[in-house]
């Protein structure tokens, strides 16, 4: 199983293997609050795509599109998660406050669509 979930959101046992996918560090979180596995900020969407979206709803499919582009050169780790989830929870965690329109959302469609192909 695998699922998102915000930075500021409780630590749940639920939770599995916690993955942070921002790039920045979110603010005013210690890294022992966040419990986290591994923070993948190569995960993360570019700067420069980052701050061309700005979280900009109307932007969204756009960022998608761009954003899947640059995951190409990750698909090795993307299919490590993939199979990790078959197993067990990993929760990809983001510091967003759209809850809707962030990373976290396209790089769960990535890996769930790997899940479900296999």
């Amino acid at each position: 199983m695998i699922k998102i979930k915000r930075t500021y959101d409780p630590v749940s046992k639920d939770d599995g293997r916690r993955i942070l996918v921002d790039r920045l560090w979110p603010r005013g979180l210690s890294k022992e609050k966040l419990e986290l596995d591994r923070w993948a900020k190569e995960w993360a969407p570019s700067t420069e795509l980052r701050k061309w979206f700005a979280h900009d709803p109307q932007k969204w499919l756009e960022f998608q599109k761009r954003y899947k582009k640059e995951l190409e050169g990750h698909e090795g780790v993307i299919n490590e998660i993939a199979d990790e989830a078959k197993a067990k929870s990993v929760t990809l965690i983001y510091g967003a406050k759209d809850q809707i329109h962030n990373e976290a959302v396209v790089l769960l469609d990535v890996i769930q669509k790997l899940i479900d192909h296999r």
